[in-house]
Protein backbone atom coordinates (compact mmCIF):
# COMPACT_ATOMS: atom_id res chain seq x y z
CA UNK A 1 0.00 0.00 0.00
CA UNK A 2 0.95 3.85 -0.85
CA UNK A 3 1.38 5.54 3.26
CA UNK A 4 1.93 9.12 4.03
CA UNK A 5 3.11 9.75 7.35
CA UNK A 6 2.51 13.56 8.58
CA UNK A 7 5.83 15.28 10.79
CA UNK A 8 8.70 16.12 10.71
CA UNK A 9 10.79 14.87 13.99
CA UNK A 10 12.63 12.14 15.56
CA UNK A 11 9.35 10.63 16.29
CA UNK A 12 8.56 10.71 12.43
CA UNK A 13 12.34 9.38 11.60
CA UNK A 14 11.49 6.22 13.92
CA UNK A 15 8.13 5.71 12.08
CA UNK A 16 9.70 5.80 8.54
CA UNK A 17 12.51 3.88 9.27
CA UNK A 18 9.51 0.87 10.62
CA UNK A 19 7.22 1.20 8.09
CA UNK A 20 9.91 0.90 5.60
CA UNK A 21 11.25 -2.41 6.52
CA UNK A 22 7.19 -3.70 6.12
CA UNK A 23 6.75 -5.89 2.46
CA UNK A 24 2.94 -4.10 2.89
CA UNK A 25 4.65 -0.75 2.46
CA UNK A 26 4.48 -0.23 -1.21
CA UNK A 27 5.42 3.45 -1.20
CA UNK A 28 5.94 5.91 1.98
CA UNK A 29 5.52 9.52 1.78
CA UNK A 30 6.45 11.51 4.62
CA UNK A 31 5.13 15.48 4.85
CA UNK A 32 7.35 17.66 5.15
CA UNK A 33 10.15 14.95 6.82
CA UNK A 34 13.89 15.91 7.54
CA UNK A 35 17.04 14.49 6.33
CA UNK A 36 16.62 11.62 7.94
CA UNK A 37 13.25 10.39 6.58
CA UNK A 38 14.46 11.18 3.12
CA UNK A 39 16.91 7.64 3.63
CA UNK A 40 13.39 5.61 3.82
CA UNK A 41 10.99 7.67 1.50
CA UNK A 42 10.30 10.84 -0.36
CA UNK A 43 9.77 14.00 1.48
CA UNK A 44 6.84 15.99 0.33
CA UNK A 45 6.73 19.61 1.23
CA UNK A 46 3.00 19.55 2.64
CA UNK A 47 1.96 21.15 6.16
CA UNK A 48 0.51 18.99 8.01
CA UNK A 49 -2.56 21.04 9.43
CA UNK A 50 -3.25 21.92 5.53
CA UNK A 51 -6.42 19.24 5.54
CA UNK A 52 -7.09 20.25 1.80
CA UNK A 53 -3.61 19.63 0.74
CA UNK A 54 -2.99 16.95 2.20
CA UNK A 55 -6.32 15.50 1.16
CA UNK A 56 -5.55 16.07 -2.33
CA UNK A 57 -2.19 14.85 -2.21
CA UNK A 58 -3.65 11.42 -1.13
CA UNK A 59 -6.08 11.46 -3.98
CA UNK A 60 -3.18 11.88 -6.43
CA UNK A 61 -1.08 9.35 -4.79
CA UNK A 62 -3.17 6.73 -4.10
CA UNK A 63 -2.58 7.05 -0.77
CA UNK A 64 -4.14 3.98 1.37
CA UNK A 65 -3.15 4.96 5.24
CA UNK A 66 -2.23 8.54 6.17
CA UNK A 67 -0.02 8.14 10.04
CA UNK A 68 -0.26 11.14 12.20
CA UNK A 69 2.93 11.57 13.87
CA UNK A 70 2.36 15.15 15.52
CA UNK A 71 -1.16 15.96 18.06
CA UNK A 72 -1.97 19.20 16.47
CA UNK A 73 -3.76 18.29 13.26
CA UNK A 74 -5.44 15.67 15.39
CA UNK A 75 -6.48 18.09 17.76
CA UNK A 76 -7.31 20.13 14.47
CA UNK A 77 -9.91 17.11 13.29
CA UNK A 78 -7.97 15.78 10.40
CA UNK A 79 -9.80 11.91 11.08
CA UNK A 80 -12.85 13.65 10.95
CA UNK A 81 -12.26 15.73 7.93
CA UNK A 82 -11.12 12.34 6.34
CA UNK A 83 -14.26 10.71 7.32
CA UNK A 84 -16.72 13.53 5.82
CA UNK A 85 -15.06 13.47 2.47
CA UNK A 86 -16.80 10.96 0.28
CA UNK A 87 -13.78 10.73 -1.83
CA UNK A 88 -11.63 10.22 1.56
CA UNK A 89 -13.46 8.48 3.57
CA UNK A 90 -12.13 5.22 2.87
CA UNK A 91 -8.80 5.98 3.77
CA UNK A 92 -7.34 4.65 6.92
CA UNK A 93 -6.22 7.86 9.53
CA UNK A 94 -3.89 6.57 11.96
CA UNK A 95 -5.42 8.59 15.31
CA UNK A 96 -8.35 9.29 17.09
CA UNK A 97 -11.05 11.75 15.93
CA UNK A 98 -11.25 15.70 17.02
CA UNK A 99 -13.18 14.18 20.35
CA UNK A 100 -10.75 11.79 21.13
CA UNK A 101 -8.18 13.97 20.01
CA UNK A 102 -9.15 16.57 23.50
CA UNK A 103 -7.69 13.70 25.92
CA UNK A 104 -4.28 15.79 24.85
CA UNK A 105 -5.82 19.34 23.43
CA UNK A 106 -7.35 19.96 26.52
CA UNK A 107 -6.02 19.47 30.20
CA UNK A 108 -9.26 20.43 31.71
CA UNK A 109 -11.25 17.82 29.31
CA UNK A 110 -8.64 15.41 30.56
CA UNK A 111 -8.81 15.84 34.08
CA UNK A 112 -12.30 16.08 34.27
CA UNK A 113 -12.58 12.98 31.81
CA UNK A 114 -9.97 11.08 34.56
CA UNK A 115 -11.92 12.01 37.37
CA UNK A 116 -15.44 10.84 36.41
CA UNK A 117 -13.94 7.35 36.02
CA UNK A 118 -11.89 7.23 39.13
CA UNK A 119 -8.59 7.22 37.17
CA UNK A 120 -5.90 8.10 39.35
CA UNK A 121 -4.82 10.95 39.31
CA UNK A 122 -3.41 14.82 40.95
CA UNK A 123 -6.04 16.52 42.55
CA UNK A 124 -7.22 19.83 40.74
CA UNK A 125 -9.43 22.71 39.88
CA UNK A 126 -9.39 24.94 36.96
CA UNK A 127 -9.76 28.54 36.24
CA UNK A 128 -10.26 31.17 33.33
CA UNK A 129 -9.90 34.88 33.47
CA UNK A 130 -13.80 35.57 35.00
CA UNK A 131 -12.13 33.00 38.13
CA UNK A 132 -8.95 34.56 38.47
CA UNK A 133 -9.54 36.16 42.01
CA UNK A 134 -10.82 32.06 42.85
CA UNK A 135 -7.48 31.30 41.39
CA UNK A 136 -5.25 33.35 43.76
CA UNK A 137 -6.97 32.40 46.16
CA UNK A 138 -6.95 28.76 45.90
CA UNK A 139 -3.32 29.35 45.10
CA UNK A 140 -3.37 30.79 48.53
CA UNK A 141 -4.32 27.46 50.46
CA UNK A 142 -2.96 24.81 48.12
CA UNK A 143 0.27 22.96 49.21
CA UNK A 144 3.76 23.42 47.30
CA UNK A 145 5.06 22.68 45.05
CA UNK A 146 2.01 24.07 42.65
CA UNK A 147 1.33 23.00 39.08
CA UNK A 148 0.22 25.35 36.65
CA UNK A 149 -1.41 23.71 33.31
CA UNK A 150 -2.49 25.73 30.18
CA UNK A 151 -5.36 24.14 29.11
CA UNK A 152 -4.73 23.97 25.66
CA UNK A 153 -1.87 22.81 23.34
CA UNK A 154 1.36 25.14 24.16
CA UNK A 155 4.45 23.40 22.22
CA UNK A 156 5.34 21.70 25.58
CA UNK A 157 5.69 24.95 27.34
CA UNK A 158 2.31 25.46 29.23
CA UNK A 159 3.18 23.06 31.94
CA UNK A 160 4.73 25.30 35.33
CA UNK A 161 5.95 23.29 38.64
CA UNK A 162 6.55 26.28 41.17
CA UNK A 163 7.44 26.31 45.09
CA UNK A 164 6.77 29.95 45.64
CA UNK A 165 2.82 31.09 46.14
CA UNK A 166 3.73 34.76 44.60
CA UNK A 167 5.58 33.31 41.50
CA UNK A 168 2.52 31.30 40.94
CA UNK A 169 0.18 33.59 41.33
CA UNK A 170 1.89 35.94 38.93
CA UNK A 171 2.25 32.98 36.27
CA UNK A 172 -1.48 32.79 36.74
CA UNK A 173 -2.27 36.39 36.05
CA UNK A 174 0.08 35.81 32.70
CA UNK A 175 -1.71 32.81 31.66
CA UNK A 176 -4.76 33.83 31.79
CA UNK A 177 -3.64 36.95 30.47
CA UNK A 178 -2.61 35.44 27.15
CA UNK A 179 1.50 33.55 28.06
CA UNK A 180 0.70 31.30 25.77
CA UNK A 181 -2.34 32.19 23.84
CA UNK A 182 -5.56 30.45 23.37
CA UNK A 183 -3.50 27.64 25.12
CA UNK A 184 -4.18 29.52 28.57
CA UNK A 185 -7.85 30.68 27.99
CA UNK A 186 -8.51 28.16 31.12
CA UNK A 187 -5.69 27.00 33.46
CA UNK A 188 -5.51 24.39 35.38
CA UNK A 189 -4.09 23.98 38.97
CA UNK A 190 -3.32 20.65 40.26
CA UNK A 191 -1.49 18.99 43.24
CA UNK A 192 2.43 17.94 42.64
CA UNK A 193 2.86 14.02 43.02
CA UNK A 194 6.41 13.25 44.06
CA UNK A 195 7.26 10.00 42.15
CA UNK A 196 9.10 8.86 39.13
CA UNK A 197 7.51 9.31 35.97
CA UNK A 198 7.40 6.69 32.82
CA UNK A 199 5.58 6.12 29.32
CA UNK A 200 2.90 3.60 28.26
CA UNK A 201 2.02 3.69 24.84
CA UNK A 202 -1.41 2.05 24.02
CA UNK A 203 -2.05 1.02 20.13
CA UNK A 204 -6.21 0.60 19.92
CA UNK A 205 -8.98 0.54 17.44
CA UNK A 206 -11.40 1.84 20.00
CA UNK A 207 -12.08 -1.91 21.53
CA UNK A 208 -9.42 -4.02 21.73
CA UNK A 209 -5.92 -2.93 22.16
CA UNK A 210 -1.75 -3.79 22.63
CA UNK A 211 0.48 -2.20 25.62
CA UNK A 212 3.79 -1.45 22.98
CA UNK A 213 7.34 -1.66 25.03
CA UNK A 214 7.27 0.73 28.20
CA UNK A 215 9.66 3.69 27.88
CA UNK A 216 11.11 6.79 30.50
CA UNK A 217 12.56 9.70 28.58
CA UNK A 218 14.46 12.75 30.63
CA UNK A 219 13.21 16.15 29.53
CA UNK A 220 15.43 18.23 31.46
CA UNK A 221 18.57 20.04 29.93
CA UNK A 222 20.54 19.43 32.60
CA UNK A 223 22.48 16.75 33.95
CA UNK A 224 20.68 14.85 36.74
CA UNK A 225 17.32 16.29 35.63
CA UNK A 226 18.07 20.20 36.47
CA UNK A 227 17.40 23.13 34.51
CA UNK A 228 14.69 24.17 31.88
CA UNK A 229 12.47 21.46 30.40
CA UNK A 230 12.90 20.13 26.57
CA UNK A 231 11.12 18.28 24.32
CA UNK A 232 12.85 15.51 25.53
CA UNK A 233 16.86 14.47 25.89
CA UNK A 234 17.00 10.83 25.18
CA UNK A 235 15.16 7.67 26.86
CA UNK A 236 15.35 4.42 27.90
CA UNK A 237 13.45 0.94 27.48
CA UNK A 238 12.17 -0.99 28.93
CA UNK A 239 12.01 0.79 32.27
CA UNK A 240 13.23 -1.71 35.41
CA UNK A 241 11.03 -0.53 38.07
CA UNK A 242 7.47 -1.41 35.86
CA UNK A 243 7.06 -5.20 37.01
CA UNK A 244 3.90 -6.86 36.19
CA UNK A 245 2.15 -6.22 38.94
CA UNK A 246 2.54 -2.50 38.08
CA UNK A 247 1.66 -2.65 34.62
CA UNK A 248 -1.15 -4.61 35.54
CA UNK A 249 -2.40 -1.76 37.60
CA UNK A 250 -2.06 0.22 34.70
CA UNK A 251 -3.84 -1.52 32.43
CA UNK A 252 -7.09 -2.85 35.00
CA UNK A 253 -7.29 1.37 36.72
CA UNK A 254 -6.15 3.48 33.73
CA UNK A 255 -5.83 1.47 30.22
CA UNK A 256 -9.54 -0.33 30.59
CA UNK A 257 -11.52 2.55 31.79
CA UNK A 258 -9.80 5.23 29.50
CA UNK A 259 -11.40 2.98 26.62
CA UNK A 260 -14.44 2.50 28.02
CA UNK A 261 -14.85 6.12 28.81
CA UNK A 262 -13.75 6.94 25.16
CA UNK A 263 -16.74 4.19 23.90
CA UNK A 264 -19.06 6.16 25.97
CA UNK A 265 -17.91 9.56 24.64
CA UNK A 266 -18.44 8.04 21.07
CA UNK A 267 -15.40 9.25 20.05
CA UNK A 268 -13.80 6.90 17.37
CA UNK A 269 -10.39 6.41 18.28
CA UNK A 270 -7.75 4.28 15.75
CA UNK A 271 -4.54 5.11 17.04
CA UNK A 272 -2.02 5.43 19.52
CA UNK A 273 -2.55 6.62 23.52
CA UNK A 274 0.43 7.74 24.90
CA UNK A 275 -0.41 7.76 29.28
CA UNK A 276 2.43 9.89 31.15
CA UNK A 277 2.64 8.24 34.41
CA UNK A 278 4.46 8.89 37.78
CA UNK A 279 4.67 5.90 40.37
CA UNK A 280 3.37 7.26 43.93
CA UNK A 281 4.74 4.34 46.01
CA UNK A 282 3.52 1.02 44.18
CA UNK A 283 0.50 2.49 42.27
CA UNK A 284 0.38 4.33 39.20
CA UNK A 285 -1.05 7.98 38.54
CA UNK A 286 -2.01 10.34 35.10
CA UNK A 287 0.13 12.80 34.39
CA UNK A 288 -0.97 13.52 31.40
CA UNK A 289 -3.14 11.90 28.33
CA UNK A 290 -1.31 12.55 24.54
CA UNK A 291 -3.22 11.29 21.52
CA UNK A 292 0.35 10.09 19.56
CA UNK A 293 3.18 8.32 20.14
CA UNK A 294 6.17 10.17 22.37
CA UNK A 295 9.09 11.81 21.24
CA UNK A 296 12.14 11.06 22.24
CA UNK A 297 10.08 7.71 23.31
CA UNK A 298 9.28 6.51 19.67
CA UNK A 299 12.84 6.46 19.55
CA UNK A 300 13.19 3.72 21.72
CA UNK A 301 10.27 2.06 21.48
CA UNK A 302 10.56 1.00 17.94
CA UNK A 303 13.66 -0.48 17.33
CA UNK A 304 12.66 -2.93 20.21
CA UNK A 305 9.35 -3.60 17.98
CA UNK A 306 9.67 -7.06 16.00
CA UNK A 307 6.53 -7.21 14.73
CA UNK A 308 5.39 -5.30 11.38
CA UNK A 309 4.72 -2.35 12.50
CA UNK A 310 2.31 -1.55 9.23
CA UNK A 311 0.61 -4.34 9.56
CA UNK A 312 -0.35 -3.66 13.23
CA UNK A 313 -2.08 -0.19 12.21
CA UNK A 314 -3.42 -1.87 8.87
CA UNK A 315 -5.33 -4.15 11.26
CA UNK A 316 -6.91 -1.33 13.33
CA UNK A 317 -8.80 -0.31 10.04
CA UNK A 318 -9.46 -3.77 9.34
CA UNK A 319 -11.05 -4.46 13.23
CA UNK A 320 -8.78 -7.53 13.14
CA UNK A 321 -6.18 -5.98 16.27
CA UNK A 322 -6.96 -8.33 18.69
CA UNK A 323 -5.98 -11.22 17.04
CA UNK A 324 -2.62 -10.07 16.03
CA UNK A 325 0.78 -10.85 18.12
CA UNK A 326 2.96 -8.13 19.73
CA UNK A 327 6.80 -9.19 19.29
CA UNK A 328 9.07 -7.37 21.45
CA UNK A 329 13.04 -7.53 21.45
CA UNK A 330 13.98 -8.42 24.54
CA UNK A 331 16.75 -6.44 24.50
CA UNK A 332 17.33 -2.72 25.60
CA UNK A 333 17.41 0.36 24.03
CA UNK A 334 18.46 4.15 24.89
CA UNK A 335 18.67 7.10 23.02
CA UNK A 336 20.67 10.04 23.71
CA UNK A 337 19.66 13.21 21.63
CA UNK A 338 21.82 15.90 20.41
CA UNK A 339 20.73 19.11 20.66
CA UNK A 340 21.55 22.71 19.39
CA UNK A 341 23.44 25.39 21.92
CA UNK A 342 21.54 27.29 23.46
CA UNK A 343 18.42 25.03 23.37
CA UNK A 344 15.86 25.03 24.49
CA UNK A 345 16.02 28.86 24.53
CA UNK A 346 17.14 30.95 21.52
CA UNK A 347 19.44 28.71 19.43
CA UNK A 348 21.40 28.95 15.98
CA UNK A 349 20.36 26.46 12.87
CA UNK A 350 22.23 26.13 9.72
CA UNK A 351 24.95 24.42 11.17
CA UNK A 352 26.76 21.96 9.17
CA UNK A 353 26.81 17.93 10.84
CA UNK A 354 29.83 15.76 10.12
CA UNK A 355 30.69 12.57 11.48
CA UNK A 356 27.17 10.32 10.30
CA UNK A 357 29.19 7.92 8.90
CA UNK A 358 31.53 7.34 11.67
CA UNK A 359 28.33 6.29 13.71
CA UNK A 360 28.79 2.00 14.24
CA UNK A 361 26.13 0.41 16.51
CA UNK A 362 23.88 2.92 16.71
CA UNK A 363 20.84 3.70 14.93
CA UNK A 364 20.82 7.99 13.77
CA UNK A 365 17.02 9.14 14.02
CA UNK A 366 16.65 12.47 12.13
CA UNK A 367 14.66 15.19 14.64
CA UNK A 368 16.31 18.70 13.19
CA UNK A 369 18.03 18.36 10.27
CA UNK A 370 18.02 19.15 6.78
CA UNK A 371 19.70 18.58 3.12
CA UNK A 372 21.29 21.78 1.50
CA UNK A 373 23.97 22.15 -0.93
CA UNK A 374 24.60 18.62 -0.43
CA UNK A 375 25.39 18.56 2.67
CA UNK A 376 23.49 17.63 6.31
CA UNK A 377 22.71 20.74 8.99
CA UNK A 378 21.09 21.75 12.11
CA UNK A 379 17.19 22.61 11.32
CA UNK A 380 16.16 22.64 14.99
CA UNK A 381 17.00 22.42 18.61
CA UNK A 382 16.80 18.98 18.86
CA UNK A 383 18.53 17.96 16.23
CA UNK A 384 19.57 13.78 15.85
CA UNK A 385 18.64 10.64 18.49
CA UNK A 386 21.13 7.78 18.79
CA UNK A 387 19.82 5.07 19.68
CA UNK A 388 21.24 1.47 20.37
CA UNK A 389 20.78 -1.86 21.35
CA UNK A 390 22.21 -4.05 24.45
CA UNK A 391 22.01 -6.66 27.05
CA UNK A 392 20.91 -3.37 29.50
CA UNK A 393 20.17 -0.21 29.62
CA UNK A 394 23.70 0.48 30.56
CA UNK A 395 25.82 -0.72 28.23
CA UNK A 396 22.98 0.52 25.51
CA UNK A 397 23.58 4.38 26.91
CA UNK A 398 27.17 3.77 26.77
CA UNK A 399 27.15 2.86 22.67
CA UNK A 400 24.75 5.93 22.60
CA UNK A 401 27.37 8.27 24.26
CA UNK A 402 30.41 6.76 22.52
CA UNK A 403 28.92 7.71 18.84
CA UNK A 404 27.38 11.06 19.99
CA UNK A 405 31.01 12.17 20.42
CA UNK A 406 31.87 10.75 17.26
CA UNK A 407 29.30 13.18 15.67
CA UNK A 408 29.64 17.42 15.01
CA UNK A 409 28.38 20.34 14.49
CA UNK A 410 28.56 23.91 15.80
CA UNK A 411 27.57 24.07 19.90
CA UNK A 412 26.42 20.42 19.73
CA UNK A 413 25.32 19.60 23.34
CA UNK A 414 23.98 16.59 25.00
CA UNK A 415 23.67 14.41 28.42
CA UNK A 416 25.80 12.19 29.57
CA UNK A 417 23.72 10.54 32.07
CA UNK A 418 20.53 9.04 30.37
CA UNK A 419 19.17 6.40 33.13
CA UNK A 420 20.82 8.07 35.72
CA UNK A 421 17.89 7.61 38.42
CA UNK A 422 17.56 3.88 37.13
Amino acid sequence: MNILLLGSGGREHAFAWKMSQSPLCKALFIAPGNAGTAQHGTNVALSPNDFEAVGAFVLEKEISMVVVGPEEPLVRGIYDYFKADDALKQVRVIGPSAQGAKLEGSKAFAKAFMQQRDIPTAAYAEFTPETLEEGLSYIDRHDLPIVLKADGLAAGKGVLILNDRAEAKAELKAMLSGKFGEASERVVIEAFLDGIEFSVFVLTDGKSYKILPIAKDYKRIGEGDTGLNTGGMGAISPVPFVDDTLLKKVENWIVSPTLTGLKELEAPYEGFIFLGLIKVGEDPYVIEYNCRMGDPETEVVFPRLKSDLVELLAAIGDGTLESKKLEVEEQSAATVFLVSGGYPEAYEKGKIITGLEQVEGSLILHAGTKTEDGAVKTNGGRVLALTSLAGNYKEAVKQSLENAARVQFEGKYYRTDIGFDL
